[in-house]
């Protein structure tokens, strides 16, 4: 599914077949969770292929590395160089783009010197399809902000999205709605969240949940659109019966949602204001607008 016989990655330096690039089983990262990692999309615009704000993502990988000790030698400026000469190499337009930061040999539970740098990229629709999704709120929290850096990318912290995830589709759920420690809504597990209710649009302040970069960019489209966005903290129960719902993601681009915990959301998704911004969203990524949409 994601790489096959002529696929070419980056791999500390080198440019490599996928099939040919190894890796160290005594790795921290394999043992332990600690890297770091970015999602990126590449679309095919008006005038040929740009990389969906690929600064804010390195730069994010970069504030990742540093909270976990992990020392690393790029430069946004040459990672996104590198991420424009592995589309190129494999012939890619629309794709999705995987920087991996993972640590070489160790058992001991400190850093580690031996920083290794992987860039592969594949096609990718949506991560959450393009129909309507049914949530439910998961048993599962989202890790305490006093653990770990839950707004850095890190590998480990994905075990905690995979158990939601897991839970909601063995319930007969399309995906789940994490809380924060105090009964409040965070995200989903790959995705931030946000609800409309009577012309406004709520979602969940930074703090307990990953800043996402899409999640930033339609607050400001919504803006452009004069929709009042507010951030605040919201319980399940707020949520249940509103008008309408969405995630958003650089995997799930805008992604709208059906009904939570089988209550169903008022408005048509045709009608919402979700609904509209992901059609702006979409058209300011392939079109010349994304000069402005600062997709580079």
């Amino acid at each position: 599914m994601y790489y096959n016989e002529n696929t070419t990655v980056f791999l500390n330096g080198k440019w490599l077949k996928a099939s040919e690039a190894k890796t160290d089983l005594y790795a921290q990262t394999l043992h332990y969770g600690n890297g770091v990692f970015e999602g990126i999309r590449s679309y095919d615009t008006e005038d040929g292929v740009q990389v969906f704000k690929a600064k804010e993502h390195y730069e994010r990988l970069l504030y990742s590395a540093q909270k976990m000790h992990i020392n690393m030698n790029y430069t946004v400026e040459e990672l996104t160089s590198l991420t424009y000469e592995l589309l190129e190499k494999n012939n890619l337009k629309d794709a999705y783009i995987r920087p991996l930061v993972y640590l070489g040999a160790n058992m001991s539970l400190q850093p580690t010197e031996e920083v290794n740098v992987f860039l592969c990229a594949w096609e990718w629709g949506k991560y959450l399809g393009n129909d309507l999704l049914n949530l439910m709120t998961s048993s599962y929290q989202r890790p305490n902000p006093k653990s770990c850096h839950v707004e850095a990318k890190v590998v480990g912290h994905y075990t905690n999205s995979i158990l939601a995830t897991t839970e909601a589709k063995s319930k007969g759920f399309d995906e789940a709605l994490l809380l924060d420690a105090k009964g409040n809504v965070a995200e989903g597990p790959g995705a931030n969240f946000f609800y409309e209710k009577d012309g406004v649009i709520y979602t969940s302040p930074l703090g307990n949940i990953l800043p996402g970069i899409t999640r930033s960019t339609v607050i400001g489209l919504a803006k452009e659109l004069n929709f009042k966005v507010v951030e605040k903290y919201f319980t399940p129960e707020e949520v249940k019966g509103a008008d309408g719902a969405f995630f958003t993601g650089t995997a799930a681009e805008v992604a709208g949602i059906a009904s939570l915990d089988g209550v169903n959301f008022k408005m048509k998704w045709e009608d919402t204001m979700g609904s509209e911004l992901a059609r702006m969203y979409k058209h300011r990524v392939s079109s010349r607008e994304y000069k402005s949409f600062d997709l580079v």
